[in-house]
Order: C-alpha cells, then structure tokens, then sequence
C-alpha cells in the first residue's frame, strides 16, 4: 500500500549510462521533484554511452555525477557508497540481451549475480544511513505464457534462458537481503521497453536502423511471438513511484497494455520508415526486407503484465500508447544520427546484425 513519499539526498544508479538508467536519470531531473544528487555508477560497456546524458551533466552541474566503475568490483561500490554518502540505490546495471546470454552465459552470471549481491552487500553495510534498494528486473523471470493470462506479482518463477535465470537469481538475493537482514528493498518487474536512447540491438531501435539503411529485417521464426511494449518513459515514472511510495519489501509489475506479435511491430515499423523516408529505391516498402530467419532457442511464446496493482495502489497509468510512442520513437532515430553513430562505432559493430537477436 502506499506510503508517504521519501526524499532521498544522494541517490547512485547503477547503469545509468544505459537505455533505461538513462532516461531514468533525465526523468528524475527534469519531470519529479528530486532534489539530491545522482551519482551515476556505470562500467561504460559495449551498451552504456555517457553521452546520452551530456545536456542533464552541463544543465545541472555537481548534481550530477559520472562514477566510471563495475557492480563486479566490490571495493568500488563502497568506495562510492562513502565518498557520496549515498542513501538509496536504484539498480538498472545487468547484462541484458538474451542472444548474448546464450552465446555467453558466464558474463550474465557475474554481473547480475555477482554483482547484485555486491550492492545488496554495500547497502547492508551503510546502516541506518541508508534508506532504500530498488532492483529493476524483467517479466522474463515468469516464463512463458500462452494465449491467455497476465503475469502478475503472485506469478511463480520459471526462467528460460540463462539471462532469465540470473535475473530471477537476482530478485531472489533481493528479497533474501530484506527478509534476513531487515534491508529496505523495493523490486519492479517490466515488460518490454522501447524509446530513445536504447542500443541498436534490440528489436525496435534494429529494424527501425536496418530498414532505414535498406538492409535485411531478421524475424525469428514466424514472428508470432508475443511481447507487452511498455514506452521507457512510463517504466521510469512507474520506478519512481515505487522507490518513494512502496512499502519495503514489496513487488510491483509494470506493463504497457499494449501486446503485439513481433511481426507486426515489425512491419508498423516498416510503414512508419516508409511514411518519414520515402519508399526503397524502385518504390519496393519497406516491409519487402523482412526475412524469416530460424527461431531462437528456447524463445518464449508470449509476455504480457498486469499492472492492475501499480495503478490501483498509486494511480499510475501509462500515457504512451502503441501507435503514439512507436512513431515517436521511429522519428527520434532518423533524426538522431549522432547518436546512433557514436554508439554503434566501438567494437560492437552491431554484433547483434549476425546473430539476428530481437528480444
């Protein structure tokens, strides 16, 4: 049930520099009422781009920090936790591709076990001085769902593929840390996110880039595989809410209400490229690049949320529907070059572009 609203003063997100953490960061400064310090705790991996928060560092100075440091590296994060007198944590940092887990399940393991129980760790150990652990996890920790039904807070675990595993690992040391050791923990489980700033190897930012370019658009099996799209903005008020409101201890699920098969994002894609770039050239649509590729191992059925306990108990509602947020999200990637640019000129190289990997 909800409580009155907490104020933290120096609040560390671990990943900041990420899809999410990122725009989680923008939403705190630019769309609440925080007013304390984000030190932002992020390893600058093939996925993290400190650029992403260039404008929110020169708008509000020493109220944002860059901590360049692995959740792995546990004299690290209580080195932060000291030199920042950090109270709360809110904990994006994860390994988070499922292709990449299958190719290197290892990685998946350290960071997201590992290094959750390092944080979980730092915070114990803070004492009274600290007030609060937020745990951002996935609605891939449940499965897989057939036609019918919704995960919900009550649903049991049963994890599929190894990032799966190690996400639900971590949710469990989450709640182990609160039951055993009293810690002030919250825990959010999304649905799938998609917006500005998320690495070209997910679904939605991939083929918008590759039908742009006129390349191959590799669809997994039939493409009847079916996901909740949740807008990262509606995810990020969703998180704040629960990291000031919720009770200690409490779970809550975050969707979007808006169920597609991964086809047809694919060719809403296709038709919003079309619409904004013109036809390929010889007139063909876009929708002519889509190429059936073999499915992915252990590839679960359906996602979908029910959310119906985050709205009854905060009156938090989405406000990004399908149509509206896919077509905002297709034009902020034709018109941020730069961006994508930056991000996909490392070693990466849109490794994802020969492991056909969408979520």
């Amino acid at each position: 049930m909800p409580m009155k609203n907490r104020k933290f003063s120096n609040l560390l997100v671990t990943g900041g520099a990420g899809f999410i953490g990122s725009n989680f960061i923008r939403h705190l400064f630019e769309k609440t009422d925080f007013g304390g310090r984000v030190v932002n705790y992020d390893a600058l991996t093939y996925a993290g781009n400190p650029h992403s928060l260039d404008d929110v560092a020169a708008r509000f100075g020493d109220r944002y920090v860059l901590v360049h440091a692995d959740i792995r590296d546990r004299d690290a994060i209580r080195k932060a936790m000291r030199d920042f007198s950090i109270d709360a944590i809110c904990h994006f940092a994860a390994e988070s591709h499922v292709d990449r887990s299958i190719v290197s399940p290892g990685d998946f393991v350290e960071t997201n076990i590992v290094g959750t129980f390092n944080l979980l760790q730092a915070a114990r150990e803070a004492g009274d001085a600290f007030s609060r652990f937020h745990h951002v996890s996935t609605d891939e920790v449940f499965g897989s769902l057939g036609p019918d039904g919704f995960f919900s807070e009550t649903t049991p675990y049963s994890p599929h593929s190894p990032y799966s595993a190690s996400k639900a690992s971590s949710d469990h040391l989450v709640r182990a840390f609160h039951d055993t050791y009293g810690l002030d923990t919250t825990i959010s489980n999304c649905s799938n996110n998609y917006g500005p700033y998320q690495f070209p190897e997910k679904l939605i930012p991939l083929m918008i880039l590759n039908a742009r370019e006129g390349k191959p658009l590799p669809v997994y099996g039939a493409g009847l595989n079916v996901r909740d799209w949740l807008h990262v903005e509606d995810h990020c008020a969703a998180i704040w809410t629960v990291m000031t409101q919720a009770e200690s201890g409490s779970t809550y699920c975050v969707g979007g209400r808006s169920e597609l098969t991964n086809i047809d994002v694919v060719k809403r894609i296709c038709a919003l490229v079309d619409r904004f770039c013109g036809p390929l050239p010889g007139g063909a649509p876009r929708e002519s690049l889509i190429t059936h590729v073999a499915d992915r191992l252990g590839h679960d059925l359906r996602y979908a949320i029910d959310c119906s306990k985050l709205e009854r108990d905060f009156g938090w509602r989405q406000t990004h529907t399908a149509d509206s947020g896919f077509e905002e999200t297709v034009k902020w990637y034709l018109e941020n070059t730069a961006w994508v640019d930056s991000v996909r000129s490392g070693e990466y190289r849109r490794w994802i572009e020969t492991q056909y990997g969408n979520r």
